[in-house]
């Protein structure tokens, strides 16, 4: 694609995003991008949004709905919801962000070339968020109208 960043995949950071909880991965993943470090998450339908499962999905209905005529416009897919998480942290609109931006890959499951590596966890799991509940990308993916594929 025109503008792609260069993205050497051995190199890159991996991480698994098996329950983790967004909100700090993304800011995890922000801060570490703007270093200069490149990232690959996979498994990024089994990340986590905190709070009734619900709510949550209303939120992220709302933001789809309202984004269908003249935007902005909001992904359905869980890769995209993640990333656009992330661009949230980011000076995206300056270049600093948008090469930081560039850094960082999202996967809906795992990759065939990256089935044999080793993964690192997450800080925060869906463990240490309460019992307030939780949804995962997944499956707000489906609730909002995205091409179930994984």
């Amino acid at each position: 694609m025109k503008g792609e960043a260069e993205f050497d995949a051995d190199e890159a950071t991996l991480i698994d995003g098996e329950g983790a909880v967004l909100g700090r991965l993304a800011s995890t993943l922000a801060s570490e991008s703007l270093d200069g470090e490149k990232i690959v998450v996979v498994n990024t339908e089994n990340v986590v949004i905190s709070g009734e499962k619900s709510e949550v999905v209303e939120k992220y209905r709302g933001k789809v709905e309202r984004s269908v005529d003249r935007g902005p416009f909001h992904p359905r897919r869980p890769e995209g919801v993640a990333k656009r998480a992330v661009r949230g942290m980011l000076p995206y609109k300056k270049q600093r962000g948008k090469d930081a931006l560039g850094r960082i890959r999202f996967y809906v499951g795992v990759p065939a070339e990256y089935e044999d590596e080793e993964f690192e966890e997450p800080d925060k799991v869906v463990d240490d968020i309460g019992r307030g509940g939780y949804v995962t990308l997944g499956e707000i993916s489906e609730k909002i109208g995205a091409n179930v594929t994984w």
